[in-house]
């Protein structure tokens, strides 16, 4: 092999790491943020847990983070939470800087 093989094969697993952490990551920022969401809505006990798999199972529903944000700004306007849109999105624009922070330090 080749050093330009070696450095090929060595961005290769860089990228396959960088999109498994961020996978990683925004599994967590959706548990974290259903977790979030559940308090707002009084939910408690089991009812927070059962809530954040629902968020992280909504994710799979289509690429990107559309779906997520349309579940839980949904959810908490049928219970009757004052909160706007773009308050969802910040909350998961932080939460998703404490998931990548929380996974690049555990691994």
């Amino acid at each position: 092999m080749t050093t330009f093989d070696d450095r090929e094969q060595g961005f290769e697993r860089k990228f396959a790491l960088d999109q498994e952490q961020e996978f990683k990551a925004g599994v967590r920022r959706n548990r974290m943020l259903g977790a979030w969401a559940a308090g707002l809505m009084g939910l408690e006990g089991q009812h927070i847990e059962d809530y954040s798999k629902a968020v992280v199972k909504s994710d799979f529903e289509l690429p990107g983070d559309e779906d997520v944000l349309r579940k839980v700004f949904e959810d908490l306007k049928g219970s009757g939470v004052q909160v706007t849109e773009g308050d969802v999105r910040m909350k998961m624009a932080e939460l998703l800087a404490q998931a990548r922070e929380q996974v690049r330090t555990a691994g």
